[in-house]
This record gives structure tokens, sequence and C-alpha cells, in this order.
């Protein structure tokens, strides 16, 4: 079973749409997916419910209540929407069980210096720094061509890991989430433009550097 955890210890960075479209994508990829939400807001496990029986089955795992416990044997691919405010032991431990990390980091001051302390910590880790667990970082709800993504822009662009893509603010992730839908689910009419944003990171999450 592969684990591909999406984690940041800021909330609000958008970690439940990241790991609800990874999902998405693995499930219509032809792979048995559980989707492990931490979030006690639910809110993967609330997508999963409004899903349409004719998209490829996710399974949901109430991961805030009973941890990793629950997941099917026959599960290909488990995507954790990992909890907030993670640190120290925690982080270590949430870390021990993905193979693929992804870090989601928002256009805002605040943010970025969130992000250099988690990354900084989260670099520091044993199973990091000995590669079983491989990095990755993505900018999300970004408004192209304003300074303050330009400045986001050149921060993920020195730090040590991956860069993989800059994600749009865009009404589609919202229309798709309401829907128990990724973007990969909607229409090409409609998603294409989110389409090519993701191919860095789908084809990342593809390659034997993210395993």
């Amino acid at each position: 079973m592969r684990h591909v955890m999406v984690m940041n210890a800021k909330g609000g960075c958008g970690k439940s749409t990241l790991a609800t479209n990874i999902a998405g994508y693995f499930a219509r990829e032809g792979s048995k997916v559980a989707l492990a939400d931490y979030d006690p807001q639910r809110t993967g496990l609330d997508w999963l419910e409004a899903r349409p029986e004719e998209l490829p089955k996710i399974t949901g795992i109430a991961a805030f209540d009973d941890g990793l416990r629950s997941v099917p044997r026959d599960t290909e691919v488990l995507v954790i929407d990992a909890p907030a405010r993670t640190h120290g032991a925690e982080m270590n431990e949430l870390v021990r069980r993905a193979e693929t990390i992804i870090v989601p980091v928002l256009a805002s001051p605040i943010d970025m210096k969130a992000a250099a302390h988690f990354m900084a910590e989260l670099l520091e880790l044993g199973r990091v720094q000995r590669e079983q667990a491989r990095l990755a970082v993505v900018a999300n709800r970004v408004r192209e061509n304003t300074l303050v993504f330009e400045e986001l822009d050149k921060y993920l662009n020195k730090l040590k890991v991956p860069y993989l893509t800059a994600l749009r603010q865009s009404t589609n992730y919202l229309r798709a989430y309401q829907r128990g839908m990724s973007v990969f689910d909607l229409p090409e009419y409609l998603a294409w433009p989110d389409w090519q944003q993701w191919e860095p990171v789908t084809k990342w999450l593809g390659s034997k550097k993210s395993q």
C-alpha cells in the first residue's frame, strides 16, 4: 500500500482540497483508494458523502477517531489529510506513516513564515533525511501576477525539495467539492486549465522520485 500525505502545521492552507483531489486522481487512474481524514470537521468525509455512485469509489477513514486501523487491506493508495498544528513527536509519528508528502503553502506573509518553521522542522526528521519519505511543495490558491505570489514563488524555489506547481484560486475546486468530485471529474471545457496546473503534481506522484 502506498501512503501519500498532505500536511502543513498551518491551518487553512488547503490541505483538504489537495487531499481530495489527489484521491480523486488516483481513483480515476484505477487504483483502490482510501482517504484518511484527521480533521474533526470532517472535510474529507463530507466530500465523500456527496460523491456520486457512478464515480470511482473512494473509501473514507475517520482517522480523527481511530487513526488508520480501519483502512481496508486491499487499499492500493492511502491519501492522508494530516491534522493542523502538528509538531514534535506527533509530526514524527505521522511522517513514519508516509512515503510521499506534499506541503501546500498559501501566498501570504503569515503562511510563508509558518511554512519556513514547519519545513525546517520537517527536514530535520530522520525519515526525511534518509529519504524514506519524499517531500514536495505546492503553491496553493494563488493569484498570479501579484507581488505576494512572486515572493512565495521565490521562497519555494529556494527550498531543498521539489517545488511542483502553483495552483490557481479557482471556483472549480469549490464546484467539485460540493458535488463530491475532484477537478479530474469535471468536464474538460471547465477544468482544462486546472488539469494543466496539476500535471507536474501527477507526474511527480507517478515517478520514482516521490516513492
